[in-house]
């Protein structure tokens, strides 16, 4: 199934994947420039992934998810789509939204203050990640694997 497909399962149909042996998917609409998706995502992902990975790996997958969740809703004033697909051995999350603009790894600079260091996590802790182009839009990805260390 596509990521992001229109018959994804939502965060209150979630199945345990280490049990069914099966994807199991968290699926988010992201309200124009609503921040507080960002906590409220960072928390359906904990939910999904409570058995999934050696320790750390989920932790990680929240901090990325909400970069990705945040450069989304203050660098395109609109919506977004986030899905996270979480099979026994890997992760995949993905964050749509429909500016084709293409975001930057930027180094950040002294004076930037908190700013400019989402992607340069991204690149420094997922296994994979990049940026899909859309008819309308693009999506950013991540993906993590369940063992590694």
């Amino acid at each position: 199934m596509a990521i992001g497909a229109s018959s994804a399962q939502t965060a209150g149909e979630e199945t345990d994947p280490t049990e069914r042996g099966h994807p199991s998917q968290l699926r988010r609409r992201l309200g124009r420039s609503d921040l507080r998706a960002v906590p409220e995502a960072r928390r359906e992902l904990r939910e999904l992934l409570r058995h999934w990975g050696r320790p750390g790996r989920s932790e990680i997958a929240e901090l990325l998810t909400s970069e990705l969740v945040t450069n989304a809703l203050v660098h395109t004033d609109r919506e977004a789509v986030l899905t996270a697909v979480v099979e026994p051995s890997q992760l995949r999350v993905e964050v749509r939204d429909f500016v084709a603009r293409r975001p930057r790894v930027c180094t950040p600079g002294t004076g930037d203050g908190t700013h400019g260091r989402g992607l340069v996590l991204v690149d420094s802790l997922a296994d994979a990640w990049g940026v899909q182009a859309h008819e309308v839009g693009k999506s950013v990805w991540f993906e993590l694997d369940a063992e590694a260390a």
